[in-house]
C-alpha cells in the first residue's frame, strides 16, 4: 500500500510541476452564463479580491479521497450553502498563497497545517459574481483522518472517494435557481453523495480530473 500511495503522489507532483490542462478543462463543467461572462474578459480585473482552496487529498481503505465542505446557508454569502473545497479570502498576515489555503482548512475543518503537504497547484479561476480570483491548491493530508466542522461557517465535512467524481454517471445537467430570481439552464455538475458540486468546485475539481488521466 504503501508503495502504491507513494507512486501515485510522485506521479501527481510531477504533473502538478509541468504543463496543466488549464481553462479548457475547467471551462468543461462552465454554464453558459458563466463562459459568456468570462469571454469578454479573459484576464481578471485589477480590482479582484484574492482567495484560495485546497484540495486536500488522503488514502483510507485502498481509496483515494478528497475533502468538501457544505457551507452553511447565509444571505450575506453569494455561495452560502454550496459545496466546496475549504478555502477563503488572503489576509496580509498571510504572506504566502499556500498559507491562505492552510489557515482556511485549519479553521473550517480542524485540520493542522502541520498534517498537509502542499503537492502543488491548479490553474487560477476568477469568478465574475463575487470578484475573486481563485488560487486552487492540490494536498495530501498526513496522519490521523478526523475533521471538525467549523460552528456557524460548515454545515458539514464530506470526503468523497475520487472515483465518484470519475463515473461518468455522476456528471449530470440541470437548471438552477441562484439568488432565488436568476435560473441558469443547462448548468454541468458532479452529483456527489445526492449533493450537487457545481460553479468553481466543479469547474477546479476537472481540471484535477484531467490531470490524473
Amino acid at each position: 500500500m504503501t508503495h502504491f500511495m507513494d507512486a501515485f503522489v510522485d506521479t501527481l507532483r510531477a504533473r502538478l510541476t509541468g504543463p496543466l490542462p488549464g481553462r479548457t478543462a475547467q471551462y468543461k463543467m462552465a454554464s453558459l452564463r458563466r463562459l459568456q461572462e468570462l469571454e469578454p474578459h479573459p484576464a481578471p480585473p485589477g480590482d479582484a479580491k484574492v482567495a484560495c482552496v485546497l484540495n486536500l487529498l488522503y488514502r483510507q481503505n485502498q481509496r483515494w479521497h478528497t475533502v468538501l465542505i457544505q457551507r452553511t446557508a447565509n444571505p450575506r454569502d453569494r455561495h452560502g450553502g454550496q459545496v466546496s473545497f475549504p478555502g477563503g479570502r488572503w489576509e496580509d498576515s498571510d504572506g504566502a498563497l499556500a498559507n491562505v489555503a492552510l489557515r482556511e482548512t485549519e479553521e473550517e475543518i480542524g485540520v493542522s497545517a502541520q498534517q498537509v503537504e502542499i503537492l502543488g497547484r491548479l490553474t487560477e479561476l476568477y469568478i465574475p459574481v463575487s470578484n475573486f480570483l481563485v488560487h486552487p491548491f492540490v494536498g495530501l493530508l498526513h496522519g490521523p483522518v478526523r475533521f471538525v466542522p467549523q460552528a456557524g461557517e460548515v454545515e458539514a465535512v464530506l470526503t468523497p472517494p475520487l472515483e465518484d467524481f470519475q463515473q461518468p454517471a455522476n456528471r449530470k445537467v440541470t437548471d438552477m435557481t441562484v439568488n432565488q430570481a436568476i435560473v441558469l439552464k443547462n448548468v454541468p455538475y458532479f452529483d456527489v453523495e445526492g449533493r450537487i458540486v457545481w460553479g468553481a468546485t466543479a469547474m477546479i475539481m476537472n481540471e484535477f480530473l484531467e490531470l490524473l488521466d
